[in-house]
């Protein structure tokens, strides 16, 4: 089910060296739903689990319904219900994921990172990384 698209992995390592990140996922919207396009350091149960996200759950479904950007202090304890079960299994910590918009404002994709830092990512930080997830080339 997993489809990987070369062009946004080689944009998801980039995006994620650049913020200093060690894992993170881009999913496409089609239609209502979301598909996992490109995966760094996911292990194989958490793609297998994120490979399809339906619209509205986990982080990225969130972030996707809300237009706007999700995160979590720490991926692995975590209760609030936002971070699935299978996601736990990411060797991170602090974790977001974002929405990418069109100029009209609809979802496109939702671009996720991790980090090994356990806490909440600065709003100033979060604008620099949604600005630079608006990059991803569609």
């Amino acid at each position: 089910m997993y489809s990987q698209n070369p062009t946004h992995q080689q944009w998801l390592e980039q995006f994620l060296q650049e913020f200093g990140a060690v894992a993170g996922s881009v999913h496409e919207q089609r239609g209502n739903d979301l598909y996992l396009t490109a995966a760094l350091n996911l292990p194989q149960p958490v793609i297998a689990a994120v490979a399809f996200v339906p619209h509205g759950k986990g982080m990225a479904g969130l972030a996707q319904v809300r237009k706007a950007p999700v995160q979590t202090c720490n991926l692995q304890m975590d209760e609030s219900g936002t971070v699935k079960p299978g996601a736990k299994a990411v060797n991170a910590r602090a974790g977001i994921a974002v929405p990418v918009l069109s100029k009209s404002g609809d979802v496109l994709a939702v671009v996720g990172a991790a980090w090994m830092f356990e806490g909440e990512i600065a709003p100033e930080r979060e604008e620099v990384i949604m600005q630079a997830a608006s990059l991803l080339p569609l």
